[in-house]
Protein backbone atom coordinates (compact mmCIF):
# COMPACT_ATOMS: atom_id res chain seq x y z
CA UNK A 1 0.00 0.00 0.00
CA UNK A 2 1.59 3.29 -0.69
CA UNK A 3 -0.58 5.26 1.74
CA UNK A 4 -0.37 8.78 1.41
CA UNK A 5 0.13 9.31 -2.66
CA UNK A 6 1.68 12.54 -3.02
CA UNK A 7 5.43 11.36 -2.50
CA UNK A 8 4.49 9.60 -5.61
CA UNK A 9 3.43 12.03 -7.77
CA UNK A 10 6.30 13.59 -8.34
CA UNK A 11 7.44 10.54 -10.21
CA UNK A 12 5.04 10.13 -12.70
CA UNK A 13 5.27 11.49 -15.92
CA UNK A 14 1.94 12.39 -18.22
CA UNK A 15 2.02 9.24 -19.88
CA UNK A 16 1.47 7.15 -16.78
CA UNK A 17 -1.48 9.31 -16.31
CA UNK A 18 -2.53 8.25 -19.62
CA UNK A 19 -2.54 4.66 -18.65
CA UNK A 20 -4.22 5.65 -15.28
CA UNK A 21 -7.04 7.29 -16.87
CA UNK A 22 -7.28 4.02 -19.81
CA UNK A 23 -7.44 1.66 -17.03
CA UNK A 24 -10.31 3.65 -15.00
CA UNK A 25 -12.00 3.80 -18.40
CA UNK A 26 -12.19 0.09 -18.83
CA UNK A 27 -13.15 -0.67 -15.08
CA UNK A 28 -16.57 0.71 -16.17
CA UNK A 29 -17.11 -2.36 -18.15
CA UNK A 30 -15.14 -4.79 -16.45
CA UNK A 31 -13.23 -5.32 -12.98
CA UNK A 32 -9.98 -6.72 -14.51
CA UNK A 33 -9.27 -4.88 -18.02
CA UNK A 34 -8.03 -6.73 -20.70
CA UNK A 35 -4.15 -6.49 -21.46
CA UNK A 36 -5.26 -6.17 -25.34
CA UNK A 37 -7.63 -3.02 -24.78
CA UNK A 38 -5.26 -0.67 -23.19
CA UNK A 39 -3.23 1.20 -26.37
CA UNK A 40 -6.81 1.77 -27.19
CA UNK A 41 -8.53 3.38 -23.32
CA UNK A 42 -4.86 4.71 -23.22
CA UNK A 43 -4.33 5.50 -26.67
CA UNK A 44 -0.83 4.38 -26.83
CA UNK A 45 1.50 1.56 -28.26
CA UNK A 46 1.72 -1.39 -26.99
CA UNK A 47 5.30 -0.77 -26.24
CA UNK A 48 4.32 2.19 -24.96
CA UNK A 49 1.54 0.67 -22.47
CA UNK A 50 4.68 -1.94 -21.53
CA UNK A 51 6.77 0.46 -20.21
CA UNK A 52 4.02 2.50 -18.41
CA UNK A 53 2.04 -0.79 -16.84
CA UNK A 54 5.62 -1.49 -15.30
CA UNK A 55 5.91 1.98 -13.82
CA UNK A 56 2.89 1.89 -12.29
CA UNK A 57 3.10 -1.57 -10.93
CA UNK A 58 6.52 -0.72 -9.31
CA UNK A 59 4.49 2.29 -7.38
CA UNK A 60 1.34 -0.19 -6.79
CA UNK A 61 -0.80 2.09 -8.80
CA UNK A 62 -2.20 -1.03 -10.71
CA UNK A 63 -2.46 -4.73 -9.92
CA UNK A 64 -2.10 -7.92 -12.16
CA UNK A 65 -4.18 -10.68 -12.43
CA UNK A 66 -3.53 -13.76 -15.11
CA UNK A 67 -6.76 -15.57 -16.17
CA UNK A 68 -8.35 -16.31 -19.56
CA UNK A 69 -6.28 -13.60 -20.22
CA UNK A 70 -3.88 -11.00 -18.91
CA UNK A 71 -5.83 -8.13 -16.49
CA UNK A 72 -5.02 -4.97 -15.29
CA UNK A 73 -6.55 -3.21 -12.75
CA UNK A 74 -6.61 0.35 -10.76
CA UNK A 75 -5.85 0.31 -7.04
CA UNK A 76 -7.18 2.60 -4.73
CA UNK A 77 -3.64 4.54 -4.42
CA UNK A 78 -4.05 4.66 -8.14
CA UNK A 79 -7.65 6.51 -8.06
CA UNK A 80 -5.55 9.05 -5.34
CA UNK A 81 -2.88 9.76 -8.06
CA UNK A 82 -6.02 10.82 -10.75
CA UNK A 83 -8.01 12.90 -8.43
CA UNK A 84 -4.97 14.27 -7.37
CA UNK A 85 -3.89 15.43 -10.40
CA UNK A 86 -7.10 16.99 -11.34
CA UNK A 87 -7.47 19.41 -7.99
CA UNK A 88 -4.05 20.07 -8.88
CA UNK A 89 -4.58 21.29 -12.17
CA UNK A 90 -7.50 23.24 -10.63
CA UNK A 91 -5.30 25.22 -8.42
CA UNK A 92 -7.49 23.82 -5.52
CA UNK A 93 -4.29 22.24 -4.28
CA UNK A 94 -0.54 22.79 -3.81
CA UNK A 95 0.71 19.74 -2.00
CA UNK A 96 -0.56 17.26 0.42
CA UNK A 97 0.91 16.39 4.18
CA UNK A 98 0.55 14.22 7.31
CA UNK A 99 -2.38 12.16 7.37
CA UNK A 100 -5.09 13.75 9.70
CA UNK A 101 -6.84 9.93 10.24
CA UNK A 102 -7.01 7.16 8.72
CA UNK A 103 -10.48 4.63 8.75
CA UNK A 104 -12.01 1.83 7.29
CA UNK A 105 -13.97 4.14 4.70
CA UNK A 106 -11.93 7.03 4.35
CA UNK A 107 -8.67 8.42 4.77
CA UNK A 108 -8.02 12.28 5.46
CA UNK A 109 -4.66 14.70 4.76
CA UNK A 110 -3.67 17.97 5.54
CA UNK A 111 -3.89 19.58 1.88
CA UNK A 112 -1.31 22.39 1.58
CA UNK A 113 -3.18 25.33 -0.26
CA UNK A 114 -4.18 28.85 0.55
CA UNK A 115 -5.92 28.88 3.46
CA UNK A 116 -5.80 25.13 6.14
CA UNK A 117 -7.90 22.61 4.16
CA UNK A 118 -8.32 18.81 4.53
CA UNK A 119 -8.48 15.91 1.92
CA UNK A 120 -10.50 13.13 2.23
CA UNK A 121 -10.57 10.38 0.20
CA UNK A 122 -13.50 7.48 -0.14
CA UNK A 123 -12.82 4.33 0.65
CA UNK A 124 -16.10 2.20 0.85
CA UNK A 125 -15.78 0.57 -2.14
CA UNK A 126 -12.38 -1.17 -1.14
CA UNK A 127 -12.96 -2.00 2.05
CA UNK A 128 -16.22 -3.89 2.54
CA UNK A 129 -19.36 -3.27 -0.49
CA UNK A 130 -21.80 -5.79 0.16
CA UNK A 131 -22.01 -4.04 3.59
CA UNK A 132 -21.93 -0.44 2.13
CA UNK A 133 -24.31 -2.05 -0.82
CA UNK A 134 -26.61 -3.37 1.26
CA UNK A 135 -26.66 -0.06 3.59
CA UNK A 136 -26.43 2.64 0.87
CA UNK A 137 -28.46 3.56 -1.85
CA UNK A 138 -26.55 5.04 -3.95
CA UNK A 139 -24.18 1.98 -4.99
CA UNK A 140 -23.61 -0.12 -8.05
CA UNK A 141 -26.10 -3.46 -9.23
CA UNK A 142 -22.57 -4.37 -10.74
CA UNK A 143 -19.98 -5.65 -8.75
CA UNK A 144 -17.60 -5.43 -11.08
CA UNK A 145 -17.34 -1.70 -11.00
CA UNK A 146 -18.40 -1.51 -7.39
CA UNK A 147 -15.28 -0.74 -5.85
CA UNK A 148 -14.80 2.53 -7.80
CA UNK A 149 -18.73 3.33 -8.15
CA UNK A 150 -19.42 3.14 -4.34
CA UNK A 151 -16.53 5.46 -3.45
CA UNK A 152 -16.93 8.26 -5.60
CA UNK A 153 -20.80 7.94 -5.43
CA UNK A 154 -20.47 8.73 -1.36
CA UNK A 155 -17.90 11.45 -2.66
CA UNK A 156 -20.91 12.78 -4.41
CA UNK A 157 -23.35 12.61 -1.97
CA UNK A 158 -21.26 13.81 1.11
CA UNK A 159 -20.19 16.57 -1.02
CA UNK A 160 -23.35 17.45 -1.58
CA UNK A 161 -25.21 17.19 1.76
CA UNK A 162 -22.04 19.28 3.24
CA UNK A 163 -22.86 22.05 0.27
CA UNK A 164 -26.63 21.91 1.25
CA UNK A 165 -26.05 22.30 4.84
CA UNK A 166 -23.12 24.98 5.17
CA UNK A 167 -23.14 27.28 6.97
CA UNK A 168 -26.37 26.69 8.76
CA UNK A 169 -24.94 23.67 10.27
CA UNK A 170 -21.73 23.23 12.01
CA UNK A 171 -20.27 20.22 9.56
CA UNK A 172 -17.05 21.34 7.13
CA UNK A 173 -17.28 23.62 5.00
CA UNK A 174 -17.03 22.00 1.63
CA UNK A 175 -14.32 23.06 -1.55
CA UNK A 176 -13.87 20.88 -4.07
CA UNK A 177 -14.57 17.13 -5.18
CA UNK A 178 -13.32 14.70 -8.00
CA UNK A 179 -13.80 11.25 -7.76
CA UNK A 180 -13.55 9.91 -4.85
CA UNK A 181 -12.19 12.56 -2.93
CA UNK A 182 -13.30 15.71 -1.25
CA UNK A 183 -11.53 18.79 -0.34
CA UNK A 184 -12.95 20.59 2.66
CA UNK A 185 -11.83 23.61 5.22
CA UNK A 186 -9.93 21.71 8.01
CA UNK A 187 -11.98 22.24 11.25
CA UNK A 188 -11.10 22.70 15.26
CA UNK A 189 -11.34 20.40 17.82
CA UNK A 190 -10.48 16.69 19.27
CA UNK A 191 -13.14 13.71 18.38
CA UNK A 192 -15.73 13.20 20.92
CA UNK A 193 -15.03 10.08 22.09
CA UNK A 194 -11.57 11.75 23.38
CA UNK A 195 -12.36 14.86 24.78
CA UNK A 196 -14.10 15.53 28.50
CA UNK A 197 -15.96 17.84 29.97
CA UNK A 198 -16.02 19.12 33.61
CA UNK A 199 -19.53 17.56 35.43
CA UNK A 200 -21.50 20.73 34.47
CA UNK A 201 -20.97 21.30 31.27
CA UNK A 202 -21.67 17.49 29.62
CA UNK A 203 -25.38 18.09 29.22
CA UNK A 204 -24.76 21.50 27.89
CA UNK A 205 -22.41 19.55 25.08
CA UNK A 206 -24.97 16.93 24.50
CA UNK A 207 -27.36 19.19 23.82
CA UNK A 208 -25.08 21.08 21.17
CA UNK A 209 -24.65 17.57 19.56
CA UNK A 210 -28.73 17.42 19.57
CA UNK A 211 -29.12 21.16 18.22
CA UNK A 212 -26.89 20.35 15.17
CA UNK A 213 -29.20 17.28 14.62
CA UNK A 214 -32.23 19.40 14.78
CA UNK A 215 -30.59 22.09 12.53
CA UNK A 216 -30.07 19.48 9.44
CA UNK A 217 -33.21 18.43 10.23
CA UNK A 218 -34.48 21.22 9.49
CA UNK A 219 -32.39 21.80 6.57
CA UNK A 220 -33.79 18.72 5.07
CA UNK A 221 -31.04 15.60 6.36
CA UNK A 222 -30.53 12.86 8.74
CA UNK A 223 -26.91 11.60 9.37
CA UNK A 224 -27.58 8.27 9.74
CA UNK A 225 -24.36 7.46 11.72
CA UNK A 226 -24.30 9.60 14.57
CA UNK A 227 -21.34 8.68 17.44
CA UNK A 228 -18.98 9.69 19.20
CA UNK A 229 -16.62 9.33 16.03
CA UNK A 230 -17.84 11.78 13.71
CA UNK A 231 -18.51 15.06 16.13
CA UNK A 232 -15.56 17.25 16.90
CA UNK A 233 -15.74 19.35 19.57
CA UNK A 234 -14.13 22.61 20.18
CA UNK A 235 -14.17 25.60 22.52
CA UNK A 236 -16.21 27.23 19.16
CA UNK A 237 -18.56 24.65 20.09
CA UNK A 238 -19.08 21.63 17.98
CA UNK A 239 -18.81 19.91 14.45
CA UNK A 240 -20.41 17.25 13.04
CA UNK A 241 -18.64 15.41 9.95
CA UNK A 242 -18.72 12.23 7.82
CA UNK A 243 -22.10 12.60 5.98
CA UNK A 244 -22.08 10.19 2.98
CA UNK A 245 -24.76 8.30 4.37
CA UNK A 246 -27.28 10.53 5.30
CA UNK A 247 -30.92 10.58 3.76
CA UNK A 248 -33.49 13.33 3.07
CA UNK A 249 -35.99 13.83 5.48
CA UNK A 250 -39.10 12.46 3.77
CA UNK A 251 -36.85 9.40 3.23
CA UNK A 252 -39.48 7.02 4.26
CA UNK A 253 -37.03 5.61 7.15
CA UNK A 254 -35.97 9.02 8.40
CA UNK A 255 -37.62 9.03 11.44
CA UNK A 256 -36.55 6.03 12.50
CA UNK A 257 -32.74 6.69 11.47
CA UNK A 258 -33.31 10.13 13.56
CA UNK A 259 -34.09 8.07 16.44
CA UNK A 260 -31.26 5.86 16.25
CA UNK A 261 -28.98 8.42 15.81
CA UNK A 262 -30.37 10.14 19.18
CA UNK A 263 -30.07 7.04 21.02
CA UNK A 264 -26.33 6.60 20.12
CA UNK A 265 -25.36 10.15 21.32
CA UNK A 266 -27.81 10.37 24.49
CA UNK A 267 -26.55 6.91 25.44
CA UNK A 268 -22.70 7.56 24.34
CA UNK A 269 -22.89 10.49 27.00
CA UNK A 270 -24.96 8.42 29.21
CA UNK A 271 -21.86 5.81 29.62
CA UNK A 272 -18.74 7.96 29.69
CA UNK A 273 -21.09 10.59 31.97
CA UNK A 274 -23.20 8.27 34.10
CA UNK A 275 -23.55 11.04 36.87
CA UNK A 276 -24.26 13.72 34.84
CA UNK A 277 -26.71 12.42 32.68
CA UNK A 278 -30.42 11.08 33.19
CA UNK A 279 -30.27 7.38 33.83
CA UNK A 280 -33.31 6.99 31.41
CA UNK A 281 -34.50 9.18 28.10
CA UNK A 282 -37.05 9.11 26.22
CA UNK A 283 -35.35 8.78 22.98
CA UNK A 284 -38.54 8.76 20.89
CA UNK A 285 -40.09 11.66 22.35
CA UNK A 286 -36.52 13.38 21.89
CA UNK A 287 -35.77 12.40 18.13
CA UNK A 288 -39.92 13.59 18.09
CA UNK A 289 -39.13 16.70 19.29
CA UNK A 290 -35.91 17.41 17.07
CA UNK A 291 -37.98 16.31 14.02
CA UNK A 292 -40.72 19.32 14.80
CA UNK A 293 -38.26 22.04 16.03
CA UNK A 294 -39.23 22.05 19.65
CA UNK A 295 -35.96 20.33 21.75
CA UNK A 296 -34.93 22.41 23.94
CA UNK A 297 -32.22 20.26 26.66
CA UNK A 298 -32.20 16.38 26.93
CA UNK A 299 -32.88 16.91 30.95
CA UNK A 300 -36.80 17.30 29.93
CA UNK A 301 -36.90 13.82 28.39
CA UNK A 302 -35.55 11.86 31.45
CA UNK A 303 -37.99 8.90 31.98
CA UNK A 304 -39.76 8.89 35.48
CA UNK A 305 -38.65 6.22 37.54
CA UNK A 306 -41.60 3.31 37.80
CA UNK A 307 -43.88 3.85 41.25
Amino acid sequence: MVGNVASVMAELEDEDFYLLSGLEQGMRFSEWVNRGKLPDYADMTEEEVDYRLGRCSERELIERKTMQYEGYRLTFEGYDCLALRTFSERGTIEGVGAPLGVGKEGDVYEVQSYRPMALKYHREGYTGFRKIHKERDYTSENDHVSWFYTARKAAEREHEVLSELYPEVSVPRPVDQNRHAILMEKFEGVELERASFPSEQVVAVCDLVLREMKDAYEAGYVHCDMSQHNVAVAESGVTVFDWPQAVPTDHENADDLLARDVENVVSFFQRKYPGEMPDSVDYRGLSESIADGSFETVAAFEDEPPQ
